[in-house]
């Protein structure tokens, strides 16, 4: 019987290792620009054409490599980062693992220009699916110059499965941004499709965040420096106002490198306890450097987990780091009693104001009234007899609309009530309501006590009203006397110009300022009160650009929580009963588009054995 082991040849064995490192192009430029940071570049470019799938491009001015280095970078395991095993625990590169390149050249076509500083000419090797096609002299600038075209070419079921271009640009500057933030000393260009989206000059780090997300973040932001015989803390962390529901700015970096730490953002939140509220987060840049001899950062391929010998500790140290950078924000000036030397200041003296000036007196007739007739040649009509009767039944409803509910039951504490059709409801519903502690509204019905969720009850509405009006084009745009301009991150920029149309349609009148920067000349009216670029925001942070088909009732509930009713509004009886009477006109009184009750009803019965 023969021997069934056997070795894998080098280019299946590569494409194994590519389905680890490289799963999407901004695999591709994530491996390339770090191999260019590690090269000592000061200026490094990449060029994308359609989101990757054609074409990748990293130009640097570092090292170069000779000849020899050149061919031999693509082989698997080989690198000049480490020579042995210990030197896994004393990293100062981004790379080590020697795998990168050798997994691109085995999914693309990679053409690789390269020159050291001492060499008089360069080398220009091609490499297709792990086959070398061309290896010669060539005279280029000192550095490094990588070309990967047709990514995946010779592996379709992944080249289907790529995402659409704007989900894979939007990846791309995700993985561009990790990299960027850590160093501000180097100078950073991205294009795509020939379109400059970034041009980061070197500058400080504080900067660097200004020009990747906006000036609004710098603006926003609490610097946090630390430094402990474990470890250093520095960077910046979010005001309390800055919080939103969906952050998307949260990044740890330890030793230069991006790091995801559900353990870490915890106690980064922790620091912000009862000064936001639940839900919501907080835009924070924390650097964390540790001896390399306590981090285990090879975990896995993409090198984003890493393992710390005091996780504990740190946390403790994080935690301190970012409660004293808020804790020096929020820190109010005592005040000072003490007066000598002080300038005395006037005292008002009402009688002396009294005797110098007096109040001015008004003449007027008590006995005149308009309305009663002065012998001219016009007289007012006279009220007809019995006009009482001509606004008999006004406040009382006969009419009822009919609604089934939709969801099969009622749920409270004990009892499941079955839900009863709005006929029955409305029949006997009470003309007077009651508000409580401004967020509730109760009314009697014929089965027991209704209980209504007002701001809940309220979203409903705003978002059947705006699904019809946009179906049937009917949303009116509300201009704003002064255009506001809101600015996006490069990331957000590719999801909002997906939305555009959408957003059209729902009433906002948007123009593109380039730079990331958009103007809102006009808003769906009926948001009096909503900030516009907050709404913006918080709609392009929620909608997730992979899934755009339900993108139209996204943004339309969106509309209506921003546009609802808030809960502590006081109402009168008769804004009381047009609430309930809308509601009960929508498709669903029972829950809101995101699946929240809006109403129970306290059943008769129930009431009457509390009381018995």
């Amino acid at each position: 019987m023969s021997d069934l082991i056997h070795l894998l040849p080098d280019s299946v064995a590569n494409q194994i290792a590519a389905g680890e490192v490289i799963q999407r192009p901004a695999s591709v430029i994530k491996e390339l620009v770090e191999n260019s940071v590690d090269a000592g570049a000061t200026t490094i470019h990449v060029i994308v054409v359609d989101a990757g799938r054609t074409s990748i491009q990293v130009i640097d001015d570092g090292k170069g490599m000779s000849e020899t280095d050149a061919r031999l970078s693509f082989e698997r395991h080989a690198t000049s980062k480490i020579l042995q095993a210990g030197d896994l625990f004393a990293l100062h590169t981004m790379g080590f693992r020697g795998e990168a390149l050798a997994s691109i050249a085995a999914v693309a076509q990679v053409e690789l220009q390269t020159r050291r500083k001492e060499d008089e000419i360069g080398t220009l090797i091609t490499i297709a699916g792990s086959k070398l096609t061309r290896q010669e002299p060539v005279s280029c600038p000192v550095g490094s110059n990588f070309k990967v075209d047709n990514l995946f070419f010779n592996v379709p079921a992944r080249r289907k499965f790529l995402k659409s271009n704007a989900t894979e640009l939007n990846n791309i500057l995700t993985a561009f941004e990790r990299i960027v933030l850590v160093y501000p000393q180097i100078h950073f260009t991205l294009h795509h499709n020939g379109v400059e989206m970034l041009n980061l000059r070197a500058g400080s780090v504080r900067q660097r965040i200004a020009d990747v997300f906006g000036k609004q973040y710098s603006q926003d932001l609490l610097p946090v420096e630390v430094q402990t015989a474990m470890c250093k803390v520095s960077g910046f962390v979010g005001k309390p106002e800055a919080a939103r529901k969906k952050s998307g700015c949260d990044y740890f970096f330890v030793n230069g490198r991006f790091m995801k730490h559900a353990y870490f953002h915890k106690a980064v939140m922790r620091a912000y306890d009862r000064l936001v509220p639940e839900g919501m987060a907080v835009p924070y840049f924390l650097y964390i450097e540790v001896e390399p001899s306590e981090i285990d950062v090879n975990i896995h391929p993409t090198k984003t987990e890493i393992k710390f010998e005091n996780e504990q500790a740190i946390w403790q140290i994080l935690s301190a780091a970012v409660r004293d950078g808020i804790g020096k924000f929020c820190e109010v000036p005592s005040i000072d009693f003490d007066t000598q030397g002080q300038p005395d200041i006037p005292v008002f003296d009402n009688a002396s104001f009294q005797d110098d000036f007096s109040a001015p007196k008004v003449n007027y007739n008590p006995d005149y009234n308009p309305f009663k007739q002065s012998g001219g040649s016009h007289s007012s009509a006279s009220a007809p007899n019995q006009w009482e009767s001509l606004y008999e039944g006004v406040g009382q409803r006969g009419t009822t609309i009919e609604m089934p509910l939709q969801q099969p039951s009622f749920f409270d504490d004990d009892n499941i009530v079955e839900p009863q059709s709005a006929t029955e409801i409305l029949s006997e519903k009470s003309p007077a309501h009651y508000q409580y502690k401004g967020k509730y509204l109760m009314t009697a019905v014929k089965s027991g006590l209704m209980i209504i969720d007002q701001h809940r009850a309220s979203v409903r509405i705003l978002y059947d009203r705006y699904q019809s009006q946009q179906d049937g084009h009917l949303i009116t745009t509300q201009k704003l006397l002064f255009p506001e301009s809101v600015q996006f991150s490069p990331s957000e920029t590719v999801t909002m110009n997906q939305m555009l149309p959408e957003l059209t349609n729902l009433g906002f009148d948007l123009s593109d300022l380039g730079g990331n920067t958009f103007a809102i000349n006009g808003i769906p009216t009926g948001l009096d009160g909503v900030d516009p670029k907050s709404l913006l925001h918080e709609m392009v942070a929620d909608v997730d650009i992979s899934h755009l088909s339900p993108l139209t009732s996204h943004l339309c509930l969106r509309l209506a929580q921003s546009a609802a009713l808030p809960y502590g509004q006081v109402l009168s009886n008769d804004e009381m009963e047009a609430i309930i009477n809308d509601l009960f006109a929508c498709t669903n009184v029972n829950y809101t588009p995101d699946g929240k009750a809006i109403l129970c009803i306290l059943p008769q019965g129930d009431i009457e054995h509390l009381l018995g």
